[in-house]
């Protein structure tokens, strides 16, 4: 790993969340190690694996600074405490977040850091294929229908598209940005967190889709998250009403279009699913927990973490203060 304290290269922390799948993760890192551009640093937040997945990551890259949770603190919190850490211990330029299950070809980040070398773009996204090189469904970025002709025309003469939200599945977020905004909520704990992270970091400044920039998402098979999604129902729901009521990142009109597409998701999944009442009780469930509560502070959701709180609370300071 070279670090990239050259005059005029941006620095790039990137993050890894791992749970339990010590021969994606290994792969993963061998393809950061790999790329035609430059790493400041790797921080690997271990996300309490059952698995020996921080031990082959410390054998494989002793470079690599290891984040060891005591607790699953679920997707939400692994990049919350991964960007706090990135941040708080390195204060690079960019971050680029991923899964364990994601390896980026050789010049995905090198291709990602030239669509971002504009003063307004804060956010840009790959293009995620599966195992035989298709588009992977569950990570389709969100075009912007509120972009102006122009900004889509000039956008396109560089080969990218602006998005109105990404997929964690290798994004690169500006550090600046989101110490101005604050990180992922980690009472999200997994589904919706990217987009509502992503869409309020979007509130300030463009994002962008670059093609050019590719990664494989080696799931299990190529699907979407609506495909039967059993108890992790509760989460999308919970998590939706969450964004639609508490979130910055989208404006009245937005959430009105968002929730009026996400419903007609919701009936769809349930058309298909082969365990109707079961995510009927999940529906249930979902939805009086996010009418009855509101996602609690990073802080606290992360209050038994040690260095890990404080680095945190370091990174919200600023947002926490503007908001």
């Amino acid at each position: 790993m070279e670090p990239s304290a050259r005059p005029g290269v941006p620095s790039v922390v990137a993050v890894v969340v791992a749970y339990n799948r010590r021969e994606l993760l290994l792969e993963a890192l061998a393809a950061l190690r790999s790329q035609s551009a430059p790493l400041t640093a790797v921080v690997v937040v271990d996300n309490h694996s059952d698995d020996d997945s921080a031990k082959v990551a410390s054998d494989f890259w002793p470079e690599v600074e290891l984040v060891r949770l005591t607790r699953n603190t679920g997707g939400a919190g692994g990049f919350a405490t991964g960007m706090a850490v990135a941040i708080a211990r390195h204060e690079p330029d960019w971050i680029w977040v991923m899964d364990d299950d994601t390896v980026p070809t050789p010049t995905a980040l090198e291709e990602l850091l030239e669509a971002v070398d504009r003063p307004d773009v804060v956010l840009a996204g790959s293009r995620v294929v599966w195992t035989d090189g298709s588009d992977h469904p569950m990570n389709t970025p969100r075009a912007n229908p509120f972009a102006r002709k122009e900004d889509v025309r000039a956008a396109a003469e560089r080969g990218v598209t602006p998005v109105r939200s990404l997929s964690f599945v290798s994004m690169l977020v500006s550090a600046r940005r989101v110490k101005e905004a604050g990180l992922p909520i980690a009472d999200y704990f997994i589904w919706n967190d990217d987009f509502e992270f992503s869409t309020r970091m979007l509130r300030r400044g463009q994002g962008v889709y670059v093609p050019s920039s590719v990664v494989v998402h080696k799931t299990k098979a190529r699907a979407n998250t609506d495909a039967d999604p059993g108890a992790r129902f509760f989460f999308e729901v919970r998590n939706k009403i969450w964004l639609m009521v508490f979130s910055r990142g989208l404006n009245p009109f937005e959430k009105a279009v968002y929730m009026g597409s996400t419903l007609l998701r919701w009936l769809r999944t349930f058309r298909a699913s082969r365990q109707r009442r079961f995510l009927l009780t999940q529906l249930r469930r979902g939805l009086v927990a996010g009418f009855g509560s509101r996602p609690r502070l990073n802080a606290d959701v992360l209050c038994d973490l040690g260095p890990v709180t404080e680095a945190v609370v370091k990174v919200e300071a600023p947002a926490r203060r503007a908001a």
